[in-house]
């Protein structure tokens, strides 16, 4: 399936404990000091709750409700209930709920399978095989090593996030 969407993503693929989301959180703040409005799409494998027990939005939600906004001065969130199906990867649904207008670039994190810009992020010391071998959407590897064969792919330091966020820039800002 071919993902439409008018502003650039750029997704982030590894095998679970690589450190995604530590990336993630350290290389927003590098993009914001560029004046970029940034979105982020994150995948989870299980079952979440964002809001808690015994609190109304909670309630409602748990009452039956298919969509649940909470809303307040500084924040809103939309809690959509979805039917188990076989169908896991919603990418472009989630990605349609963005008001793209608003924003520079749409990060995700995880959603292996789909067919967008990806670094795959890769440490060998956790002895997982390299995802770009089996997906031409892979652009660039962050490594905090060497990796053991040559992916012929553009190989950016994963623990230097100013120059994730500069190769982000320049690929898909600039």
């Amino acid at each position: 399936m071919t993902i439409n969407c008018d502003i650039p993503i750029l997704g982030f693929a590894a095998y679970s404990g690589t450190g995604k989301t530590t990336l993630l959180i350290n290389l927003i703040p590098l993009l914001k000091k560029h004046g970029l409005n940034i979105g982020v799409i994150k995948h989870a494998h299980h079952a979440f709750e964002i809001d808690q027990p015994g609190k109304d939005s909670y309630k409602i939600r748990k009452s039956g409700a298919n969509q649940m906004l909470i809303g307040s001065r500084e924040r809103w969130a939309l809690m959509v209930e979805q039917e188990q199906t076989n169908h896991i990867e919603r990418l472009q649904e989630y990605i349609n709920q963005f008001d793209t207008t608003k924003l520079d670039i749409i990060l995700v994190e995880g959603f292996k399978p789909e067919a967008i810009p990806k670094i795959e992020l890769h440490r060998p010391s956790l002895g997982h095989t390299l995802l770009c071998v089996d997906d031409s959407s892979i652009i660039a590897i962050a490594c905090d090593e060497k990796p053991k064969i040559n992916h012929g792919l553009t190989q950016l330091n994963l623990n230097d996030y100013q120059s994730i966020s500069d190769y982000i820039i320049n690929i898909f800002i600039n």
